[in-house]
């Protein structure tokens, strides 16, 4: 049988609120009471129950990890360091699958039912409103490669989209290309919108054909049949794809209509997950420090739990381009 609290009381010859104060962050305890307790419990072999501890403190230490992008490969890493950072600071991650959910109300609702203490919304294309939905349920919220912006209601952290975007843009015209095109992920994707936003800017002042599209997922298969698509028209001599999965399925349906990339086609991923640098893919892409957006945001609902965040604001992350060989060089370093 497991060993109870009583056990570990009767062992160490104190009463068992005194064993509970002992495993209680906090609470009072002298250091003889505590040095009696913990040997107790190690002879034992006895570990505090955390819902016990729960019914005590009034804390789960359960922080909900909300996402609608389980398709994406990108957000296996994600998880892991998400729940691998919680763990660490002795946080319970819950892990929430939203795909198929339109509601915000039924979210909430879902994770009041086990009473978290937090949620981190780690998602680029749920509506801003999902965050905001847990905020006005008074449960501290922090959206992870969130919206930008000047003011916003909640904790957002991840990078500027729209800047993105622009480099995007700067990086394709350096090469020389003339008639290039944007291939987004959903339409309706906060994301897709605002790369689409920064990349039209910077062509809007050149002299470059443009043209723009979306796929109906940051997928693989999505970006393979919109490619096929496009394929059948006249082709963009380069394409800005909307994240790294979409545009790896997209070189995927080049490479299968015979065309070299990148001498006949060129491409341009964002994200810079892990396969983007696999030899057989070598994807040119604009990176997202995800090791930092998922760090920040876990300190940040440490510290909204501990009430010492602060106001809402953005968190905004730099990112880079990284030079692989899905693009022409810049023509100043031909």
């Amino acid at each position: 049988m497991a060993v109870t609290l009583k056990d570990v009381a009767e062992r160490a010859g104190v009463s068992r609120s005194a064993v509970s104060r002992t495993f209680t962050p906090g609470a009072s305890v002298s250091p003889k009471m505590r040095t009696l307790v913990e040997r107790a419990a190690q002879e034992l072999g006895y570990s505090p129950n955390a819902l016990a501890s729960s019914l005590t403190t009034g804390r789960t230490k359960l922080i909900g990890l909300v996402s609608n992008n389980f398709r994406n490969p990108l957000f296996l890493e994600i998880f892991d360091l998400f729940t691998r950072g919680l763990q660490d600071l002795g946080l319970r991650p819950l892990l929430v699958n939203l795909s198929d959910e339109t509601d915000p109300a039924n979210s909430v609702r879902m994770l009041q039912q086990y009473s978290v203490d937090g949620v981190i919304v780690a998602s680029s294309t749920l509506p801003p409103d999902f965050a905001l939905a847990f905020r006005e349920a008074r449960i501290p919220v922090v959206n992870s490669f969130g919206r930008a912006s000047v003011a916003p209601p909640v904790h957002v952290v991840g990078i500027d989209n729209i800047e993105a975007g622009r480099m995007a843009a700067r990086r394709i015209l350096a090469a020389g290309y003339s008639h290039v095109s944007f291939l987004g992920g959903p339409e309706d994707a906060t994301s897709t919108q605002d790369r689409l936003k920064g990349f039209a800017e910077i062509l809007s002042q050149s002299k470059a054909h443009f043209s723009y599209s979306f796929a109906e997922a940051y997928s693989f298969d999505a970006g393979r049949r919109a490619m096929q698509a496009l394929l059948t028209q006249e082709p963009a001599q380069a394409y800005f794809g909307g994240d790294d999965v979409l545009s790896i399925g997209a070189l995927t349906a080049m490479q299968e209509a015979g065309l070299r990339v990148p001498q006949d086609i060129g491409i341009l991923g964002v994200n810079d997950m892990e396969a983007a640098s696999w030899p057989n893919i070598n994807l040119t892409t604009i990176s997202q420090p995800i090791h930092q957006i998922v760090a920040a945001s876990v300190d940040l609902m440490d510290s909204m739990l501990d009430e010492q965040a602060g106001p809402p604001r953005c968190h905004v992350f730099p990112c880079d381009v990284i030079e692989r060989g899905t693009l022409k060089a810049p023509l100043s370093e031909d």
